[in-house]
């Protein structure tokens, strides 16, 4: 599975009560620090405090690997402060975002070489996962961003595929799966230095430069500063606004490492892994479809494509595509569904290792996932979900796994 955690322990980093101590400090302590900075006349919305905690039963009731339910969360603690109306440092903000996730691992049944469910970890424990300080410039055209950085917060990135669960709706596996840890993408960041510049009316160009080696504050490593493992590259370019007639986005991006990487399967005679030029590119698209003048079922589509090297990963890339219809009942106005399909290219170096190892691999592993989501009170929001795996990893020895998940989120 991608975009997880590449440490390997699956056992949690703090005892139990440490983590249920500081689940209960962040519901104690959010209200009143959002209380606290509304109450203060010099603060007055310079401070934004906001606390989620999603909480995920999972299980394949039939196919992959083995049948029986998972319970897994994710609580994350956020804030935002305007150094403007904080400090006087005008077109400034600060970021900081704390996350802990606990609980099982659901693709361990399910068989998968992407992932099931987009907040499952494979190290259980507190993170500093995002702390940045944002500059914006040229009267808000451009902007300079260091620090802690979610890569996949803006690039590689399409709002209509945002309510699948699905990790490879998230950003596409052949990047998912690249460094020693990770992109800088759940769960651990790495240091980054981007840049973004509006051009005209629509476009856009965003460029970053992150540490090859994610890491933050909660990890065994903690936060890695000196590069020694190299940077990965990336820039995007697009537009976000009118396309082709509707409201929409229209992207591509390149990605390369400086660093060669580990060959995902192939070493040299000492055994040590061969290292390979890691680089890849991304096309993605959405747009509004069709919708109701009151907004009634409004319909966005999208479509995403990637490709790599196929060395560093088990992928030489991937696509994605689906639907998003808003106020699918009327008189529900947070009433959501999403229909997605992805697909991974299985490269051909893991195929001729798994047929080494007695495994018949196909080239693909492909998903369908439908999802509903509503909110039921101002603070909850429920969605259940399903996933339809075909030939999960790719493995034609593992059944089609299905898999049923209910999310709950609370948001304050």
């Amino acid at each position: 599975m991608m975009n997880l955690d590449k440490t390997g322990s699956q056992g949690p980093a703090f005892p139990v009560s440490v983590r249920a101590l500081a689940l209960a400090a962040a519901l104690v302590l959010a209200p009143v620090a959002v209380a606290a900075a509304e109450d203060a006349p010099d603060a007055e919305q310079a401070v934004q405090v906001s606390l989620s905690y999603t909480a995920d039963v999972s299980g394949v009731v039939d196919g992959g690997l083995s049948r029986r339910g998972r319970f897994l969360d994710d609580l994350q603690l956020a804030a935002d402060i305007d150094l403007g109306k904080a400090l006087g440092w005008q077109g400034a903000t600060l970021h900081g975002l704390v996350l802990n996730n606990s609980g099982a691992m659901p693709n361990d049944d399910a068989g998968t070489i992407q992932g099931v469910d987009n907040i499952e970890v494979s190290r259980q424990r507190t993170r500093l996962y995002e702390a940045s300080i944002e500059q914006s410039l040229a009267d808000g055209r451009a902007s300079l961003l260091i620090g802690l950085y979610d890569l996949n917060s803006e690039f590689y990135a399409n709002d209509s595929a945002g309510l699948l669960i699905a990790p490879a709706f998230g950003i596409g596996s052949e990047l998912a799966a690249t460094g020693a840890n990770g992109p800088s993408i759940f769960p651990s960041t790495a240091l980054t230095l981007r840049g973004r510049l509006s051009v005209g009316e629509d476009g856009y160009l965003q460029a970053a430069v992150v540490n090859a080696n994610a890491g933050v504050l909660g990890d065994p490593s903690g936060v890695n500063l000196d590069f020694d493992g190299g940077a990965l590259l990336i820039a995007e370019a697009g537009r976000s606004g009118q396309v082709m007639g509707a409201e929409g986005k229209l992207a591509g991006g390149v990605w390369r490492y400086t660093d060669r990487q580990d060959d995902w399967r192939d070493v040299m005679p000492g055994g040590a892994p061969e290292k390979q030029i890691s680089q890849g590119a991304y096309l993605l698209a959405e747009r509004s479809l069709f919708g109701n003048a009151d907004g009634l079922r409004q319909m966005t589509g999208f479509a995403r494509i990637g490709v790599s090297e196929g060395h560093t990963t088990p992928f030489s890339g991937g696509w994605q595509a689906g639907v998003l219809v808003d106020r699918v009942i009327e008189g529900r106005p947070d009433s959501q569904l999403s229909f997605g399909v992805n697909q991974a290219w299985i490269n051909s170096h893991e195929r001729a290792n798994g047929a080494a190892a007695g495994r018949d691999i196909g080239p693909t592993e492909t998903a369908l996932e439908l999802t509903y989501s509503d909110r039921l009170t101002p603070y909850l929001t429920i969605q259940p979900d399903l996933q339809y795996v075909i030939r999960p990893s790719g493995d034609r020895a593992i059944d089609n796994a299905l898999v049923v998940t209910v999310r709950v989120r609370w948001e304050y």
